[in-house]
């Protein structure tokens, strides 16, 4: 700066230096990235320091798959059916959402799309070809065990696993080798199932020829877990048909009837590697757009995995015309090599540092950027951009707020009832929280709450004007049989500190009690 008609160097931190716009790069990427043609790209919302309008568009980035993280009640589910529904419309876009936890089925019966439930009806046969050469498709499930059981840990095993399952099909009179599978009679043959394969298992230890039996009962018994009578959806014939699945508009693949994660994980690994093989038969389509978006949420046991069919697609970049969102609370729950791949990363409000370190690592934005992510509201985001050339702008970007075809219901909890002298003096301390309706609903029915109690619970909400006081709210819960770790667990993801919610629940005993605590209304729901 001068001084007395001199210069006098000045050390300037690089946050310093990047409000002065006139001596860097914009910060921002330039309208001819941001605004697309609006008749082949999809429309997020409006950059936080210029305003301008953003069209997400596969054309400009490296690849059309997209990560997105949040917290509960950040707008991440509503910023997923918010893109379905946009790419639905602009590209005429079928979608496949792998529902992990049942959130989306009510909201895709709501749109007119078709609800297919794992568990409730619905089978899909692990042997089943997919249009695949029985010799691929075996190398595919021994994969998918690998990822699920020990198996790899036990060669041997893992050797009469895959003879036997060969054996199945040949026994089924299938040719390893060849596409078509067709009887002399020209009709499609009927694939074999994993019974079928445990049984080939069984037969072979009762010869009592086999000169490890240990190892022979150890793949037997591994592969009936997901035979058991009641638990056996992948060893019957499939009801699901793949063409339906990729081509029928919006179609939710509810896996939440499932008993635990090893089996929703199968029949996600399962539909990806079918539907990977189907968009390879049918190759690139010159027609603009993307044939089929495919959305993996929560789906943590294979989307961290480094050699799961996730990754695997991921780094197989545009080749086929179709796109995958993998979305999740937890940004570690997503292996680094799709953030590293992805062409597109939606980040929405993070909690934790160490999210915030894992993300910074994976994407390598600045300490600024850093700084406004963690201040991020509901509905607001980062964008990280994927180029496919070097380019002289930065490559994440903020929105102001995701404007999406509907408003996002909120719903608030008064916090005033169980806030300290201290806090209610403290102008910075929030007064209530909020979350997203459909993030609630769905946190409660993991939980085990009724669609029935539910709607209860809902219509109190919305009939005080979507505003219920904290500990009201607490004692319907334990009223409804929610235990205290998972309500502690749900006020935390709205964003209520620990200590808080220590003072919540000595409220609501002394409210329980009759002692003090009378003062706060006690909700009652309509029968």
């Amino acid at each position: 700066m001068p001084i007395g008609g001199k210069l006098k160097l000045t050390k300037l931190s690089n946050r310093d230096i990047s409000k002065r716009n006139l001596l860097v790069y914009p910060p921002e990427p330039p309208m001819s990235v941001l605004f697309a043609d609006p008749t082949n790209a999809i429309y997020v919302g409006r950059t936080k320091i210029f305003n301008a309008p953003f069209y997400w568009t596969y054309e400009n980035v490296a690849n059309p798959h997209i990560a997105i993280v949040g917290i509960s009640g950040s707008g991440k589910s509503y910023f997923i059916k918010t893109f379905l529904l946009r790419a639905a419309f602009v590209w005429n876009t079928n979608a496949l959402i792998i529902d992990w936890a049942g959130e989306y089925k009510d909201w895709v019966k709501q749109t007119g799309g078709k609800v297919l439930s794992l568990g409730k009806g619905s089978y899909l046969n692990l042997l089943d070809l997919g249009g695949m050469k029985p010799y691929d498709r075996i190398k595919q499930i021994m994969r998918t065990l690998e990822l699920l059981t020990d198996i790899a840990n036990y060669p041997e095993q893992r050797r009469l696993t895959e003879q036997a399952i060969e054996k199945a099909y040949l026994e089924n009179k299938f040719r390893m080798d060849a596409f078509e599978q067709k009887d002399e009679l020209g009709k499609p043959l009927t694939a074999p199932t994993l019974k079928d394969v445990v049984r080939l298992l069984t037969e072979q230890a009762q010869m009592g020829s086999y000169e490890f039996p240990a190892e022979l009962e150890n793949a037997i018994y591994r592969l009936k877990q997901f035979t058991k009578p009641g638990e056996d959806f992948f060893s019957q014939q499939s009801t699901v048909k793949l063409d339906e699945l990729i081509s029928s508009g919006l179609v939710d693949l509810d896996l939440a009837g499932l008993p635990d994660e090893a089996s929703r994980a199968l029949g996600a690994l399962t539909l990806l590697q079918f539907i990977k093989e189907k968009m390879r038969l049918e190759g690139w389509k010159t027609a603009k757009g993307l044939r089929l978006i495919i959305v993996l949420d929560e789906a943590w046991k294979i989307g961290k995995e480094e050699n799961s069919d996730a990754v695997m697609i991921v780094r197989e970049g545009r080749k086929y015309n179709f796109g995958m969102i993998i979305a999740s609370q937890n940004p570690t729950d997503i292996s680094e090599a799709i953030f590293s791949n992805v062409g597109t990363t939606f980040i929405l409000k993070v909690k934790f540092e160490k999210f915030l370190d894992y993300l910074q690592g994976s994407l390598n934005f600045s300490n600024y950027m850093r700084e406004e992510i963690s201040r991020l509201g509901v509905g607001q985001c980062a964008v990280n951009l994927a180029m496919t050339l070097p380019t002289p702008y930065p490559s994440t970007f903020l929105i102001d707020k995701i404007e999406g075809e509907e408003p996002s219901k909120e719903f608030f909890l008064d916090l005033a009832g169980v806030l300290t002298e201290k806090q209610r003096r403290d102008v910075s301390v929030a007064r209530s929280v909020s979350f997203l309706k459909e993030d609630f609903r769905r946190k409660l029915r993991q939980f085990g709450m009724s669609d029935e109690k539910m709607e209860e619970l809902t219509k109190s909400f919305e009939k005080a004007n979507r505003r219920m006081d904290v500990v009201s709210f607490v004692i319907v819960l334990e009223r409804d049989g929610i235990i205290r770790r998972n309500i502690s667990d749900l006020l935390k993801d709205a964003g209520i500190d620990d200590i808080t919610i220590i003072n919540i629940f000595g409220k609501v005993d002394l409210k329980k009690s009759g002692g003090v605590g009378r003062e706060i209304s006690q909700v009652v729901l309509e029968e």
